[in-house]
């Protein structure tokens, strides 16, 4: 008892198993390797459990007593069962009221009791049902929102796709440019080379010009 009295029952938080998963530790191979699966039985909150028992034990298993049969509908059985259990109670108001130490009371009791294990039981038979329709509809509301997504992608794709086709369009033509240099041409004339003609040979006059200057200074 000395040795297992500062041993927790419970596991540790979830920040020392994170501290152990640091990606240093993950690199080196130090990361513990994760628990291995049941396989036979495991105990939770006292009891034991079998790894190959289904989801929803049946009622025997527990040591009570079943009120409806093993063909039924979950829908009729509730409804008599609820109203089983109103009827249980008025009685036990009338018990109370016209005696209240009579034994009929513990039964009234244990009556009450077992209509609501078994009431209890029916409905926790549906939560198969309600975890996959809850994963339905998280699968919907999934597929709805990738959905919309799509939609706004494919507007912006469209909008883009308008403003390039719209740029191209309004880019001349290369014969288009090419004809409207020619007219250019052909409406300036060889006036336009006789302007630009005369910038380059004054230039070089110019430069003419002074060499020779420097040429005569020199004799």
């Amino acid at each position: 008892m000395s040795d297992n009295q500062g041993v927790s029952a419970f596991p540790h938080p979830p920040m020392q198993y994170a501290n152990n998963y640091t990606d240093e530790n993950i690199k080196r191979g130090k990361a513990p390797p994760p628990p291995p699966p049941i396989q036979d039985s495991y105990s939770m909150f006292g009891a034991q459990f079998s790894a190959d028992e289904a989801i929803i034990r049946p009622l025997e298993a527990s040591g009570c007593r079943r009120l409806y049969p093993h063909n039924y509908d979950h829908k009729r059985e509730l409804k008599k069962l609820n109203h089983s259990i109103l009827v249980n109670f008025l009685d036990l108001l009338d018990v109370l009221i016209r005696a209240p130490e009579s034994p009929k009371r513990a039964e009234k009791l244990e009556d009450i009791n077992l209509l609501f294990i078994n009431m209890h039981h029916l409905i926790n038979e549906f939560r198969p049902h309600q975890a996959r329709e809850t994963l339905r509809v998280m699968l919907e509301q999934q597929r709805t929102k990738r959905l919309e997504i799509t939609q706004k992608f494919q507007e912006h794709y469209d909008k883009v796709l308008e403003l390039i086709q719209t740029a191209v369009s309004s880019i001349p033509d290369e014969a288009t440019a090419e004809s409207d240099l020619l007219n250019e041409s052909e409406i300036l004339g060889p006036e336009s080379l006789a302007t630009t003609e005369p910038s380059d040979m004054d230039a070089c006059d110019s430069l003419d010009t002074m060499m020779c200057k420097i040429v005569d200074d020199m004799t």
